[in-house]
């Protein structure tokens, strides 16, 4: 204990260590010399016995035992002491100081081989052998002045303190993503395994451009998911990176031959390399929800800023006229004419063609009466804005290649039909998004649809840069694919993009709703949200004292965020953060994670260079373009005249006409 008479008996010691050490040192000298002493009258009886009794202990049977006794007892004196730490003393300086101490204190010895002046020799050999004396005790003294505890010097970010485990063993299945990794755990590089093992509990991929989400983390969840059969949608902003590699993983993957997986796209840029499909296929149109929904997707997608206004009353009466057109289409001739290029067409009829034909159609009746009454009662204002919005945005689709590609019939969207599996990836343009994101939206709503079902083989949908895109209810889908085998990878920069594109309520749901969360550098808020998801670990916190007294040294630990925010907004591309959601079956124990991914960028390099252009489908002639697009124009038309005629002519429908009364 660090009591006072404890301390008293320990400098008592210290005292009586230092003064054996000189007394030796001294005996030492005075043995080497006696005969220099004696002759300049240095001596007596009394010192005479006292020397011989010491010798007689054999102190001086060898030149060197007194010095190396004389050392022992240094050590205790200096090392038993407890001098005030210096944090710029290092064990270089001190070793320095005991070696060149140690070399002369031991080395000066050679002074008696020269054959000189006795008291010459004597003398040089007593200042070298001090010198080298008062260096070793300088050397000690530095020891005991050192810090040896320098609260890690060369971890100022406190780097080391907040590493943990991580799952290194690969656990498979017939679902998982499997991505390897290293990470470190204090001062060691290991190697680790993210094991994405329930995909269809979501996933999320955040970083900003450049952190590597499509490098180290889409590219894989494509090839590996395609590898173990699954049937596949990919949203490829930046047209064709991602359909490239789906392309090639698909081309080299060996199929069912009885029911082979077929590869589709669209591209509205390069009407060569496209397929055609129309969303809004009327045998997937099964009631009038499915209409009300496509209209929704439809208009929200080409006015973003609508997406925070839903209930407005202007902007759910666009949505219910646009909802009237589609189902009127989806009924006349069993959807002989139910495209979105017909709908837009018949939306730029005028009102009274327009609601004349609308009126027909009794189950949509409640949702155009509102316009009907507005128009015959010369209630124009409000009825410019109800309608204008709607046919001002749909204007901006009215171009012969959206035409062309949203009216044929290549292929259906139920990717994961079990009968006739598919790929089937969409490209944007960055430059031309409001307008491919609005017709792009309206596919994946359509294919959401179709693809969450019971009975359907796995699947997978990739969407990178997804608030490119407009889907309602994507959480709904993420909270119950699950079960249908539907696994959803979400890629985005940041939260904020979200919220500005899907308003804070969805954003936070969508962030919060994700099971299994892959983090690049982020900063911000979305940063602060995963540090605190990502939970706290135990660290030690440590603190130094100097002062005149002593060194005091306290240890402490502590729960700490393991992730901290400033961490995440300073990862390198590549280095990733997250955490993994386990499966009932195949539980896991360590599910965050912070670690650089591991690509084999010799081997991708190498099948990119295999990759190729992407096959042509077919040559489309411009004139066939113009011409579908002006015969779409010309059957809304025609159809429009012949309904006209129909109504007018049937004493039944003839009511229905509306004529205006301008007065």
């Amino acid at each position: 204990m660090n009591t006072g008479e404890n301390q008293q008996a320990i400098r008592k010691i210290i005292d009586l260590s230092r003064f054996i050490s000189v007394g030796l040192l001294l005996l030492h000298f005075y043995n080497v010399g006696y005969t220099l002493f004696v002759s300049i009258g240095f001596s007596n009886f009394a010192t005479d016995w006292i020397l011989a009794k010491i010798s007689q202990t054999g102190l001086f049977i060898s030149f060197h035992r007194a010095k190396f006794l004389s050392i022992l007892f240094l050590m205790i004196a200096v090392l038993g002491s407890d001098g005030k730490k210096e944090k710029e003393f290092t064990f270089h300086q001190a070793f320095s100081n005991l070696c060149c101490g140690g070399f002369l204190f031991l080395g000066s010895g050679i002074i008696w081989i020269g054959h000189w002046n006795l008291l010459y020799n004597l003398s040089l050999y007593i200042i070298l052998c001090t010198a080298g004396y008062l260096w070793i005790v300088r050397g000690f003294s530095l020891i005991k002045r050192i810090l040896v505890k320098k609260l890690r010097n060369n971890d100022i970010f406190n780097r080391l303190n907040q590493t943990f485990p991580q799952q290194e063993q690969l656990i498979q299945n017939e679902y998982s993503v499997n991505l390897r990794a290293k990470y470190r755990l204090k001062d060691r590089v290991r190697n680790s395994w993210i094991n994405i093992n329930n995909p269809f509990r979501g996933i999320l991929v955040l970083g900003n451009p450049g952190s590597g989400k499509s490098y180290f983390v889409i590219r894989h969840i494509i090839s590996q998911h395609i590898k173990k059969g699954f049937s596949m949608f990919v949203y490829d902003f930046k047209y064709d990176d991602l359909t490239k590699i789906a392309y090639h993983h698909w081309k080299n993957q060996p199929s069912n031959p009885s029911n082979p997986t077929a590869f589709y796209r669209i591209n509205f840029d390069d009407l060569n390399r496209t397929h055609r499909c129309n969303p809004l296929d009327p045998l997937a149109m099964t009631d009038i929800s499915d209409a009300a929904e496509s209209a929704r997707t439809i208009l929200l997608g080409l006015n973003r800023e609508w997406i925070r206004r839903q209930g407005d009353f202007f902007v759910e009466s666009a949505i219910n006229l646009l909802t009237a057109v589609i189902w009127y289409l989806r009924c006349y001739g069993n959807g002989a004419y139910c495209t979105l290029p017909h709908v837009i067409e018949l939306m730029q009829q005028d009102y009274e063609r327009l609601f004349t034909l609308l009126r027909t159609e009794k189950e949509i009746e409640v949702l155009i009466n509102p316009f009907v009454n507005a128009y015959l009662h010369n209630v124009m204002e409000q009825l410019e804005g109800q309608v204008a919005s709607a046919k001002i945005a749909l204007a901006r689709l009215s171009s012969p290649q959206i035409y062309f590609v949203l009216s044929g019939n290549d292929f259906t969207l139920d990717i994961n039909n079990p009968n006739a599996p598919k790929i089937v990836c969409m490209g944007n343009n960055p430059q031309k998004i409001h307008i491919y994101g609005a017709v792009l939206s309206l596919y994946v709503n359509r294919l959401i649809k179709q693809v969450n079902k019971k009975g359907m083989q796995k699947s997978s949908l990739i969407f990178d840069e997804f608030p490119t895109l407009y889907i309602n209810n994507i959480d709904s889908l993420i909270a119950t694919a699950r079960s249908n085998l539907v696994s959803t990878c979400l890629g985005i920069q940041d939260i904020s993009q979200l919220r500005k594109d899907y308003g804070r309520d969805q954003a936070e749901v969508v962030m919060n709703i994700v099971g299994n969360i892959i983090s690049g550098q982020v900063s911000g808020e979305t940063s602060k949200q995963l540090s605190e998801r990502f939970g706290k670990i135990m660290q030690e916190r440590e603190s130094i004292s100097i002062n005149t007294q002593g060194t005091t040294i306290s240890q402490s630990h502590h729960l700490d965020l393991a992730i901290p925010s400033s961490t995440v907004a300073s990862l390198s591309s590549g280095e990733f953060v997250g955490i993994m959601a386990d499966d009932p079956t195949q539980p896991i124990a360590l599910k965050t994670f912070h670690a650089h991914l591991i690509n084999d960028h010799k081997a991708l390099k190498k099948e990119e260079q295999e990759f190729g252009e992407i096959p042509i489908i077919q040559l489309i002639e411009d004139g066939r373009i113009q011409t579908n697009f002006l015969n779409i124009k010309n059957q809304i038309k025609e159809m429009t005249e012949q309904e006209l005629i129909r109504i007018a002519s049937s004493p039944l429908l003839k009511h229905l006409l509306i004529k205006r009364n301008k007065a």
